[in-house]
């Protein structure tokens, strides 16, 4: 299956809890951050199956955040590429990327 499909069954499932039309941008920021929490916590441990359940979950929330402001997963991921497709920098030794 396609993102596009799960990205129209998560809405649904949101739209079906009342998430989308009964929730703050802010409440969904908040649970954004929880699940980026428990990623940290999976990799920390480097636990492949919660790693991937955090990723899920952090996709699920932002699908939610993006239906709240109403947009899209793909529009704003779009918008992000935009502005780094040209971006320089250099990987640190911990493996971070650092703009110039």
């Amino acid at each position: 299956m396609s993102f596009a499909y799960y990205e129209n069954e998560v809405s649904a499932w949101g739209y079906d809890r009342k998430i989308i039309q009964h929730g703050k941008p802010m409440g969904q920021a908040i649970k954004t951050l929880e699940e980026a929490v428990e990623l940290l916590d999976a990799v920390n441990k480097d636990d492949k199956d919660a790693i991937k359940d955090a990723i899920g979950d952090i996709v699920v929330t932002l699908i939610m955040q993006c239906c709240i402001q109403q947009t899209t997963v793909t529009e704003c991921l779009a918008l992000a590429y935009e502005q780094i497709k040209d971006r320089k920098g250099h990987l640190t030794p911990e493996g971070v990327f650092v703009k110039c």
